[in-house]
């Protein structure tokens, strides 16, 4: 018996949470396109974000998430990752809740250290002591992740089709996005 998805799954949560790596299980599982905002943006501006950062700021950057996620919400179902400040925004909060369904992937602080501290790409951890960067990060953006449609915890010792089995869980609670065919 196979699954069939109605709404655009859109993960939410911080960097290092494994948005990109179980969307992509996910989009598989229920054979629909996977597609990374952060990927979609780079295209549109020919540039890196940590490039675009540097060049117009973080306030662009943020304008242009939101017309990308715009655009893709409005491409039919699809599993769609989303930089971590994307849920940030209420009007993202407003398109993601009125168009799919939102899924916080919540990783506790430790594991996420051990994810981002040695890559290169995260602009917003460019900093003097970026474990504390991430600490300050973490603490101001859970809340609005809290505000997710649904909530899947992700453990350590869970691989990414432990933490996918976990996402299709949650969303089998929602039968106005995913359905059993």
């Amino acid at each position: 018996m196979g699954l069939r998805l109605k709404k655009t799954v859109v993960m939410v949560g911080m960097m290092g949470a494994g948005k990109t790596a179980v969307g992509h299980s996910l989009a598989r599982r229920l054979d629909v396109p996977f597609v990374d905002s952060d990927d979609e943006i780079e295209k549109a501006a020919n540039m890196s974000i940590p490039e675009i950062f540097a060049r117009d700021g973080e306030a662009f950057f943020r304008r242009k998430e939101s017309q990308v996620i715009a655009r893709l919400l409005n491409n039919g179902c699809c599993v769609l990752s989303t930089g971590g400040g994307a849920f940030l925004s209420a009007e993202n909060r407003a398109m993601i809740s009125q168009r799919g369904v939102s899924v916080w992937l919540n990783a506790g602080l430790d594991l996420l250290w051990l994810r981002v501290r040695h890559k290169q790409t995260r602009p917003l951890l460019r900093t003097a002591d970026p474990r504390r960067t991430l600490e300050q990060i973490h603490a101001a953006r859970a809340p609005f992740y809290a505000l997710a449609d649904l909530t899947v915890e992700v453990r350590a010792n869970y691989s990414v089709a432990d933490t996918t089995g976990a996402v299709i869980s949650a969303l089998r609670s929602r039968p106005d996005v995913l359905e059993m065919e």
